[in-house]
């Protein structure tokens, strides 16, 4: 059974508008989450926001926003401030331009979403968009407010939906300029290319899910299934193997070749 859609509204653009539903792409409800208790009594802790000089609780009402302007000094924001610099709509994703999808790199894109028609005579309307991108290569720029934030959204036409994806803001990005400036112009040698190539090969195989499995949540439910049990013995860690001891100037040649006959065989493709 498909999960059911967290968010509902319409897809516009220009004069045309249709209802449509979204869900996220990607789940967290089967990671296994932990209580804070008290060990005394087993029961939950709670948390409360509290005066940093009075240390009193502070009530829910009367929590507000604030911007630091200097050293313990804050323009205070109330809901009303912030609602009026909000979105005018927060269920409608009116789609304002189009860019070339391959225009837009890799680490603008934050989480994935599926955009589905909310049925009706929408359906005919959807489809039209997202065949009109396709089509033409290209994904739309929209805005919509997500998880109580305004979000830059970017549309992409898969398969018989669309997947919504937030984007990061220019802020929040990153120039690899200055990550990469210090690396070296150095040209790699022919030879040892050509072994790390050999060695791709043979770890190459078909991508599934398999591969980014989380072995640290399987043995929680282990730890947690032993506990359900009654088995108060503690999961060990098992101690990473120590660098040798052969000093480190090492033949990147010598290791290469060490690594290809360590390898075997070529891994068989699923």
């Amino acid at each position: 059974m498909a999960p059911r859609p967290f968010w509902k509204g319409y897809l516009k653009l220009s004069l045309v508008t249709c209802p449509v539903s979204m869900m996220p792409a990607t789940t967290e409800s089967e990671r296994i989450r932990f209580h804070t208790l008290n060990s005394e009594t087993g029961n939950r802790v709670q948390s409360h926001y509290v005066d940093a000089e009075t240390g009193d609780v502070v009530d829910e009402e009367d929590e507000v926003k604030g911007y630091p302007r200097g050293d313990d000094e804050y323009v205070m924001l109330e809901d009303e401030d912030l609602d009026a610099v909000a979105l005018d709509s927060t269920r409608t994703i009116d789609i304002e331009t189009f860019v070339p999808r391959d225009s837009i790199a890799w680490i603008w894109q934050d989480k994935p979403h599926f955009l589905m028609p909310g049925g009706g005579v929408g359906e005919e309307a959807f489809a039209v968009i997202r065949e009109a991108m396709r089509t033409t290569k290209t994904v739309g720029i929209a805005r919509l407010v997500l998880y109580r934030r305004e979000r830059a959204v970017m549309l992409e036409p898969r398969d018989k939906g669309i997947v919504l994806w937030t984007l990061r803001y220019g802020e929040e990005v990153r120039s690899a300029g200055g990550a990469f400036d210090a690396v070296a112009d150095e040209h790699t040698d022919k030879d040892a290319r050509a072994l790390v190539e050999r060695l791709i090969e043979k770890r190459t195989r078909d991508w599934e899910p398999a591969l980014v499995q989380d072995p640290v949540q399987d043995r929680l439910k282990e730890l947690i299934a032993s506990k359900k049990k009654g088995r108060r013995k503690a999961a060990t860690k098992s101690e990473p193997a120590a660098p040798s001891e052969g000093g480190n100037v090492i033949s990147i040649m010598d290791a290469l070749k060490r690594s290809l006959e360590s390898e075997g065989g070529p891994k068989k493709r699923r």
